[in-house]
């Protein structure tokens, strides 16, 4: 089986792990000592006067809090799904592209090897199914033009020409995935920053005296969060879509110009070449 055929069970497999990992990193006691947030007041050598049991329980909470924790708290469990499943099926994403945009994976150099000698044996049909056998963008595009040679060179070409352009809008349509991610991530981003600025006048809009700057900072720190992790998302995923797209594209006309030289033999040109030096 190939990887192509194998990839969406390996990409859930990916993601699941990366999530059991990022949860054993996300509770309290397997976070390291440089994630907890340092504890305020340390440096007053006086105790804080005594204060009301509702004010002192936000600060002793305050104190143990990590930043992880501060940011999901910021972020809200809906943020934090949205923009964790993102993130993961980005790299899942990422990681996959790779694999399948190698010149290996493309055009496999043993195939050339095989199909060139084959060709010069004259073994024709073994050549067809060798390439017919073998499900690399080369393998394809070479037993489409074997197939269609009985009616003609031109006719041979125009029929690598179809399947090399059916291969590559699959090749574009996995990669496009990459692109979607990096547009959708600052729209979200966007979402959390308006109904994070809606809670922080609505608490203004709803207060009769001037309201605390710690009953604004929830609302605030829910826009900022979620427009920072959007670009943190969106910014390689633009950049991972671009060099992969070129990457891409620069193989597909390497497949292009390979098996127009593996079947060229076949052409009108070079069988009137060979009949005059055989003269």
């Amino acid at each position: 089986m190939l990887l192509k055929d194998r990839w969406p069970a390996r990409l859930w497999w990916f993601t699941l792990l990366v999530l059991i990992g990022l949860g054993i990193l996300i509770s309290e006691d397997g976070l390291p000592g440089y994630w907890v947030a340092p504890a305020r007041g340390q440096e007053v050598a006086e105790e804080p006067e005594a204060q009301p049991a509702s004010q002192a329980e936000p600060t002793a909470a305050a104190q143990g809090e990590t930043y992880l924790a501060w940011m999901y708290r910021s972020l809200g469990p809906f943020y934090s799904i949205v923009f964790l499943a993102l993130s993961f099926t980005l790299v899942a994403l990422v990681v996959m592209n790779i694999l399948l945009a190698r010149r290996e994976a493309l055009m496999p150099s043993l195939l050339i090897e095989s199909f060139d000698n084959l060709l010069n044996e004259k073994k024709y049909q073994e050549a067809y199914e060798l390439a017919k056998g073998n499900d690399s963008f080369l393998g394809q595009v070479l037993s489409a033009g074997m197939a269609r040679l009985s009616a003609g060179y031109s006719q041979a070409l125009q029929a690598m020409q179809e399947v090399g352009e059916e291969e590559n809008m699959k090749l574009e349509q996995r990669l496009s995935y990459i692109a979607l991610i990096g547009t959708i991530s600052p729209m979200v981003g966007l979402l959390g920053t308006v109904q994070g600025m809606i809670a922080s006048f609505s608490v203004i809009a709803r207060s009769p005296t001037t309201p605390k700057p710690s009953e604004l900072a929830a609302g605030i720190s829910t826009a900022l969060f979620t427009t920072l992790v959007g670009l943190f998302i969106a910014i390689p995923a633009i950049a991972l879509y671009s060099i992969l797209r070129n990457r891409i594209a620069r193989l597909v006309l390497e497949v292009g110009t390979v098996s127009e030289g593996l079947m060229s033999r076949f052409s009108p040109a070079a069988g009137t070449a060979s009949r005059s030096k055989t003269s």
